[in-house]
């Protein structure tokens, strides 16, 4: 038997003797590797942290204890280790373990995590919540270095580290995010990394002289000064954290000693840990950014260095084109320069480039400040990770009407990721952004087009495609707000972005059954051209919506509203989208087929008004 399999709790983990915790970290990452290499998932994230998981489970127990892991895709040692090994051959699958934490997929995951930086926020409102109510538990903040790129974790540090409350957060420093990690924090950390003998000499300090009180304090002082003249400035200190480290990563005894020691402390400590992305499987070690997210791979030959073409390489290869023959056009990522495109742009015009780490609110903002001052900023951003810059949105772009384009990478459905990363909201909330033009491209050649329309209009605009590649609709009616795509007298269907596939098929198959359908496709969402919509459902009666966004603030909600504004009569009526836009992790066919938004959903949908 493996020591795995008889592990289902932090109890489990404790009862085991230090000596075998090499071989359960060895079995953690076999089992991990052999999982992602079937599924897909995140890889090289989740190998690095497997000795600091153990460790965590040793001194703390998730049942009870909060374990907060920032993002979360570094948790599927957790998962293995808290009773869910049974089922995790299900990961990332429709109905199966979530790739993320999930609190109600288990008790031991304290938090929703899918977005960097909010662990400590999160996990000082925990500890805080404990003292008010009186209650014993440990917390814990797991944070990687690429996380410390985005604002919010600064705030929850700030606040934190004077909180006072018992807590600790676990630096989790690898060097790495999903690229190399830019910054400031990532100069400061390289300069605390070189002082691995720091943390031996506190311990010892602590140990011998803390027993007398006076002496303590006294040297404490002169300690204090001759480390600010002889040691790197330590923002964590400066906040109000006992900070420890650096340790190594990868030593799960050591690393159980100095968690325990930590926890023993009091008050607000940060313990900084480094690690190696990708640690055990050496395709992930030298090449941790291919190896962050996959698809299913083969383990003995790697994943596949190829790159199919898809919305976000034909967007990265157009934008570049375009910036060819206009020097004012600039290019910013959060942190996502390979998984937006960008990779050639960086190459090609690397002064124009801006990769700003995890700060999308900092990219929207300083997009902002680069056109007010004559550029023309593209920011390439995933729909989800885009709802954290709407401040910026409003306050430094729509309100100024500076002309910055957002290129909103995974509008829709992307799949096994889950609800924290399905681009369900962004029709919505764009369409509030006061003066921004929406288009939603159906096909590469499209995306073509409303890219160049979005850097030819003045002001914010934004065009949102979706992962993957174009279907069988390769069209371009880019230079139209809205298409006729098929005409019928029997039901109005509307539908925008790579949909039309699934509304063409279905009309296909409705007029071998003598239903023809009026297909209209809309190309600009902010203020689309309704007419043709509203003259259609005035001659068939019947309408059916379907689009890849959350209810709330779509284009049917509104539709809707326009022809109750307007009187018309309607015989039949349906909405096919994203309900309240909280969608499951599961193949995007298959959440389609679930949601009823597949061909025979649309189809059936079709039948249902028709035929009553």
């Amino acid at each position: 038997m493996k020591r795995l399999d008889r592990i289902y709790s932090s109890a489990d983990v404790k009862a085991l003797s230090a000596d075998v915790l090499p071989e359960l970290c060895q079995e953690l990452r076999e089992e991990v590797l052999e999982t992602v290499s079937r599924n897909g998932g995140h890889l090289a994230s989740s190998l690095g942290a497997v000795e600091l998981t153990v460790a965590l489970h040793r001194v703390y127990d998730s049942a009870t204890d909060r374990l907060v892991f920032d993002v979360g895709h570094q948790c599927y040692a957790h998962k293995l280790l808290t009773g869910r090994r049974d089922r995790f051959d299900t990961l990332r699958q429709l109905g199966g373990l979530a790739g993320f934490p999930r609190p109600n997929e288990s008790p031991d995951d304290a938090a929703i995590s899918g977005h960097a930086s909010t662990s400590v926020s999160v996990a000082l409102g925990m500890a805080r919540a404990r003292t008010l109510l009186g209650e014993d538990y440990g917390v814990v903040a797991v944070i990687g270095d690429g996380a410390l790129t985005g604002g919010v974790a600064y705030e929850g540090l700030s606040d934190c580290g004077s909180s006072g409350e018992d807590i600790l957060v676990l630096l989790n420093d690898n060097a790495m995010s999903i690229s190399e990690n830019v910054g400031g924090m990532s100069l400061l950390l390289a300069k605390v990394r070189v002082r691995p003998g720091y943390l031996r000499f506190k311990r010892f300090y602590r140990r011998t002289v803390g027993r007398y009180r006076i002496l303590y304090r006294m040297l404490h002082r002169i300690k204090e000064w001759v480390k600010d003249l002889a040691l790197p400035d330590n923002m964590f200190e400066d906040m109000g954290f006992y900070y420890l480290g650096p340790v190594d990563g990868h030593d799960v005894k050591a690393l159980e000693r100095v968690i325990d020691y930590a926890r023993s402390i009091g008050g607000p400590v940060l313990l900084h840990v480094c690690t190696k992305k990708g640690k055990g499987y050496a395709p992930a070690e030298e090449d941790p950014a291919r190896y962050h997210g996959v698809g299913p791979f083969d383990p003995a030959r790697g994943v596949d260095a190829g790159q199919k073409e898809n919305f976000s390489s034909v967007f990265g290869a157009a934008l570049v084109e375009l910036a060819e023959d206009d020097g004012r056009i600039a290019a910013v990522t959060a942190a996502m320069t390979d998984g937006t495109g960008l990779d050639d742009f960086a190459r090609r015009f690397p002064k124009r480039f801006f990769d700003v780490g995890i700060a999308e609110g900092h990219a929207a903002a300083m997009s902002a400040g680069l056109a007010q001052q004559g550029m023309r900023p593209v920011f390439a951003v995933y729909s989800s990770f885009l709802q954290r810059a709407y401040d910026m949105l409003i306050h430094d772009v729509a309100l100024s009407g500076v002309h910055v384009v957002f290129a909103v990478d995974r509008a829709g459905l992307v799949g096994a990721d889950g609800e924290t990363h399905q681009g369900a909201f962004d029709v919505g909330y764009l369409c509030s952004v006061p003066g921004l033009r929406l288009w939603a491209p159906s096909s590469y050649a499209e995306l073509r087009g409303m890219l160049r329309l979005a850097l030819a209009a003045p002001g914010p605009a934004a065009v949102r495609y979706p992962r993957g590649g174009e279907g069988a609709y390769k069209g371009d009616s880019s230079g139209q707000d809205t298409a006729q795509l098929r005409p019928g007298g029997d039901l109005t269907l509307v539908t925008y972005g790579i949909l039309v596939n699934e509304a063409l098929c279905a009309a296909e198959t409705l007029a071998g059954e003598g239903i023809e359908v009026d297909l209209l496709k809309l190309n600009r969402l902010d203020q689309p051209d309704l007419e043709p919509v509203l003259a259609s459902v005035a001659r068939t009666g019947r309408l059916l919506v379907l689009e890849d966004s959350a209810r709330a603030g779509g284009l049917g909600t509104r539709i809707l509203a326009e022809l109750a504004r307007r009187g018309t009569p309607l015989l039949a009526q349906r909405l096919l989208d994203l309900g309240d836009g909280v969608v499951p992790h599961g193949e995007v066919a298959q959440l389609r087929a679930m949601l009823g938004q597949d061909a025979a959903g649309v189809a059936r949908a079709a039948r249902e008004l028709v035929r009553g």
